[in-house]
């Protein structure tokens, strides 16, 4: 009895471990697959929100400029992937646009995933 009592307190432990992320830049707690706002106000955010405005501009041959992230989300993956809403500008036209960009900051790794016009509400 002893055994099986031990081995279900290891399995917890195991998805404990395999279940929680430790941010270290925060050293906040976070449920890895799980999402949280994000400052938008932040030097970090807004360099994404740059490098996924710049990568938009590379595939596209466009020329939008950011303006400022509106809104910012973040979920931790391997490494976090960051939903932004962009309030962009293509000239005097301002447009607003999400992006999904993915970062692994210990390997150096940054993707844009998507780029498209934000859905009006």
């Amino acid at each position: 009895m002893g055994d099986v009592k031990n081995g279900k307190l290891y399995v917890i432990l195991l998805l404990v471990i395999f279940c929680v992320f430790c941010d270290a830049e925060s050293g906040e707690m976070e449920i890895v697959g799980g999402q949280r706002n994000g400052s938008q106000n932040s030097a970090e955010i807004e360099s994404i929100g740059r490098f996924a405005v710049q990568q938009h501009n590379d595939k596209q041959n466009a020329v939008l400029k950011l303006v400022r992230v509106v809104k910012a989300k973040e979920q931790v993956v391997a490494g976090k992937i960051y939903y932004l809403t962009l309030e962009a500008a293509d000239g005097e036209k301002k447009n607003l646009y999400e992006a999904k960009v993915w970062v692994k900051p210990w390997m150096n790794f940054k993707q844009l995933q998507e780029f498209k016009p934000a859905n009006d509400h």
